[in-house]
C-alpha cells in the first residue's frame, strides 16, 4: 500500500472512531508501520504484517482506550511488544507520558528505534519482567494508567499490573470478546491485590466483525508487598 493510500485509510477509519489524526501524525504512523515491517523481518514482532490488518489489528485497536488517556498522565505499557497500545496512543497524546515494558531485548531496540525515528518526547521503553519491576520503587504503585494489550488471563495480568499503578489510579486491560469466565476467575485476585471493576467498554472495530472488551479496573488501595510473586508463578499458578 502507497504511503498516500495508507494514511487514507488509516484516516478514514480513525474518524469512525470519532479520532482525528493531523497529518504529521498519519505519517508517523506510516514511519512506525515501515520500521515494524523491516524490523519484523529479522526480530519475531508480529505476525500481522499486511497493511489493512496493521491499520486495523494494531493501530485503531491499540487506540480504542483513546479516551481514557488524559494529558499529563503517566502511563505504563506492560508487555508492550512492538509497541501496543503504547506508540500508537503515545503517537496521539505527545503531551502525556509513557513507559513502555517489555521482557525481551530485542523488542525494547525496535521500540528505541521507533522513538528516535519519530522523534518521540517523554516515553521511555525500558526492558524487564513485571514481576521484578515492581518490586522496585521507582515503579510501584506509581502509575496513573496501567494498560496491557497481553493475551494473558485477567487474573495473570492483574498480578503484573496492579502492583504498578496509584490507589485511585486505573489499569486497562485490553481484552478480546470472550472474556466472561476469565471475569469469573479474576474475582479473587481483584480482592487481594485492590482493584475494583468500574466499567467494561465492548468495542467494535471500524468495517470489521472484530469486537474488543476493554476492562477499566480501579485501584481501591494498595497491593500487598509480597505480591507480584517471583518471576513465573503468576502464570503458573494464577490467583484463583
Amino acid at each position: 500500500m502507497e504511503q498516500k493510500e495508507f494514511m487514507k485509510e488509516l484516516d478514514n477509519k480513525a474518524k469512525k472512531m470519532q479520532i482525528i489524526l493531523t497529518e504529521k501524525q498519519l505519517q508517523d504512523f506510516y514511519t512506525y508501520k515501515r520500521l515494524l515491517i523491516e524490523w519484523n523481518e529479522r526480530v519475531n514482532l508480529t505476525a500481522i504484517t499486511d497493511d489493512q490488518d496493521i491499520i486495523l489489528k494494531h493501530f485503531i485497536d491499540s487506540l480504542t482506550v483513546y479516551n481514557l488517556i488524559k494529558e499529563n498522565m503517566t502511563i505504563l505499557d506492560i508487555g508492550t511488544g512492538a509497541g501496543f497500545p503504547g506508540i500508537p496512543l503515545k503517537i496521539v497524546k505527545d503531551k502525556t507520558n509513557f513507559v513502555l515494558m517489555d521482557s525481551l531485548n530485542k523488542r525494547i531496540n525496535f521500540l528505541n528505534e521507533v522513538i528516535k525515528g519519530l522523534q518521540l518526547e517523554k516515553i521511555q521503553a525500558i526492558h524487564g519482567r513485571a514481576e521484578e519491576k515492581a518490586k522496585e520503587k521507582a515503579f510501584r504503585e506509581k502509575f496513573d494508567i496501567t494498560v496491557s494489550r497481553a493475551v494473558a488471563s485477567l487474573n495473570v495480568l492483574l498480578e503484573y499490573m496492579l502492583p504498578f499503578t496509584k490507589v485511585g489510579g486505573y489499569c486497562i486491560c485490553m481484552k478480546s470478546s470472550t472474556m466472561d469466565q476469565e471475569l469469573k476467575e479474576a474475582e479473587k485476585a481483584l480482592e487481594i491485590l485492590g482493584g475494583k471493576i468500574e466499567k467494561i467498554e465492548e468495542i467494535k472495530l471500524p468495517n470489521s466483525d472484530i469486537i474488543r472488551k476493554n476492562v477499566i479496573i480501579q485501584k481501591i488501595k494498595q497491593t500487598p508487598n509480597q505480591y507480584p510473586r517471583k518471576a513465573g508463578t503468576p502464570s503458573k499458578n494464577p490467583i484463583m
